[in-house]
């Protein structure tokens, strides 16, 4: 158990239960302990969305929701954290695609997806499924069936696009969830093949360069086949991880109208289409 654990709400129910001996224990040993690859399943509160723990570890330089809207195509991301999404509203004031989160590790289901996913596709958006992974819950093969089973497919519709991997920091441990930078690598790596035989379509990578680098010593193996969707709040994208040239999907805010996070993509909405074909 975590301090961060110990600390956070979504660990109240159990505290009271068992009570402060737990933590007490826990806080003693903090900065000593690690994720263990054996670990159980963690809790899935409603704020485990896409960049929740990059928001948290590296904050947020400006808002960017100023930003022009020429500049690329607009987007969202949404998780069970947004509930029932007001689509029609998103599309009326320009969104023109949307990643939903799927599934988390190899048991939670975000209970608001088919709301959110067919939602935003009826709404005449562009819409795909993101899976928010613990590679120390079990391996990127596991995890990446799991993900397939519960919504991350994907099909040749011009609507539908690929399936994206959420990688950031630990909301319920050590930051790297316990593995090595190789082991981390191979975990992507694993998760990657495992989908695209299922689908020919390589994931999107979601990922921080300040957690790539940490996690995974700054890999660039990926960046010449993986399309990269990147967190940065700001004005600009800022750096991005290595091998990357360009960005295809930039999270630029956490405070956009509506739900929250927004999203460009990096062309315009013929290219966002051509993306969703394959």
């Amino acid at each position: 158990m975590s301090v961060h654990a110990c600390t956070s709400r979504r660990m109240s129910t159990v505290l009271t239960a068992l009570g402060g001996s737990i933590c007490a224990f826990a806080l003693v040993l903090s900065g000593t302990a690690h994720a263990d690859p054996g670990a159980p399943e963690p809790s899935h509160p409603d704020d485990d969305f896409a960049g929740s723990q990059i928001l948290r570890h590296e904050g947020s330089a400006r808002s960017g929701v100023a930003l022009s809207a020429a500049r690329g195509t607009e987007g969202v991301d949404v998780s069970s954290h947004q509930r029932n999404v007001a689509w029609s509203t998103l599309r009326k004031s320009g969104v023109r695609f949307a990643y939903v989160k799927a599934t988390e590790s190899k048991s939670y289901k975000n209970p608001y997806f088919a709301q959110q996913y067919n939602g935003s596709y009826k709404a005449g958006m562009i819409r795909g499924a993101y899976h928010f992974a613990t590679p120390n819950t079990s391996s990127g093969a596991t995890q990446a069936r799991y993900f397939l089973a519960h919504g991350g497919g994907w099909s040749k519709d011009g609507k539908t696009l690929p399936g994206a991997l959420d990688m950031e920091y630990n909301p319920y441990g050590a930051t790297c969830y316990g593995l090595s930078k190789r082991s981390m690598v191979k975990w992507v790596s694993d998760f990657f093949k495992t989908y695209k035989a299922k689908t020919g379509r390589d994931a999107v990578l979601y990922t921080s360069t300040g957690w790539w680098k940490t996690c995974t010593g700054n890999y660039s193996g990926f960046s010449k086949t993986h399309p990269l969707w990147v967190p940065h709040y700001g004005s600009s994208v800022g750096a991005l991880p290595g091998g990357w040239n360009y960005q295809t999907v930039w999270q630029y805010t956490s405070k956009g109208a509506t739900v929250g996070d927004h999203d460009r993509f990096n062309g315009s909405l013929n290219r966002l289409r051509a993306l969703a074909r394959g």
